[in-house]
């Protein structure tokens, strides 16, 4: 039976964690855990009884057959020099950052490596985890992650040179369109009668349902703004607006994500993270 590890146990590695339980996808018998804060490992073990909680990194080492390193890119080095006296070549670390490439963690740490970046949609056994092999990962270990994965969410094989953007689209993207959600929400309840409670309501219903249609097939993105904005209709005027508010919007947002993913690349060659 494969044994698994967590590193870091905050927003996203708990919610892996949560996902994995939940989902059935691994039994808490199998999952071990380390936090720099022990508060937040006690946490989960209120939540799951039957995970274990490693005493040391090294302990951690030791118990997992692959093991998810969940801790921010100023951290990552830090914690694969621990690691890297401690794991054998047939044992795989898992990164799930982005600006540490599959070679980078190679040269870090003696083991086989991949990423797998996740998607906060993933809670609901939802949305893409974006997945990049190192070389030196064996068959066997890619099917087991696959495996994994794939109970809770779509697999999405990515090349380096596309990571960000993808990482943007999937793993950020949440965030993005929950704050356009939350706009449009607002801009509802200053204009109108209407409260923020229904408006909140009425916005998420409408999420789910646009979700649903995209996952069934019904129409593409495309298809469905022309069957809703009727020519001469109301929802052609909110259109023409939101064409002129958002010409350079993404670009720039693209544009901002870029730049601090770079900014972490930079940093990481120069050996600020050491």
């Amino acid at each position: 039976m494969t044994k698994w590890g967590i590193i870091g146990v905050g927003n996203m590695g708990g919610m892996l964690l949560e996902t994995w339980v939940n989902s059935g996808a691994i039994s808490q018998e199998d999952i071990m855990i380390l936090n720099r804060s022990a508060e937040k490992s006690l946490h989960w073990k209120q939540s799951f009884p039957s995970i274990r909680i490693a005493d040391s990194i090294s302990q951690l080492a030791d118990h997992a057959d692959i093991l998810f390193l969940c801790v921010r890119p100023p951290h990552l080095q830090g914690v694969c020099h621990e690691l890297r006296p401690l794991l054998k070549e047939d044992q795989v670390l898992v990164s799930i950052t982005s600006p540490f490439s599959t070679e980078e963690l190679e040269a870090l740490v003696p083991c086989q490596v991949a990423r797998a970046i996740p998607s906060i949609t993933n809670r609901a056994a939802s949305g893409a985890t974006l997945l990049t092999f190192g070389t030196s990962l064996t068959n066997r270990n890619k099917a087991r992650l696959i495996d994994l994965i794939s109970s809770y969410s779509d697999p999405v094989y990515i090349p380096e040179e596309i990571t960000r953007v993808s990482s943007d689209i999937v793993s950020c993207g949440p965030a993005f369109f929950g704050y356009l959600a939350q706009r449009f929400i607002d801009g509802a309840v200053t204009e109108t009668a209407i409260s923020k409670e229904q408006a909140t309501h009425l916005t998420a219903e409408m999420l789910i349902g646009l979700g649903k249609l995209l996952e069934d097939g019904h129409y593409t993105l495309e298809e469905l703004i022309r069957k809703v904005c009727v020519k001469g209709g109301i929802t052609g005027e909110g259109i023409a607006v939101l064409e002129k508010g958002t010409t350079d919007l993404f670009p720039m947002l693209f544009q901002a994500t870029h730049h601090k993913y770079h900014e972490e690349k930079d940093a990481i060659k120069r050996g600020l993270y050491n």
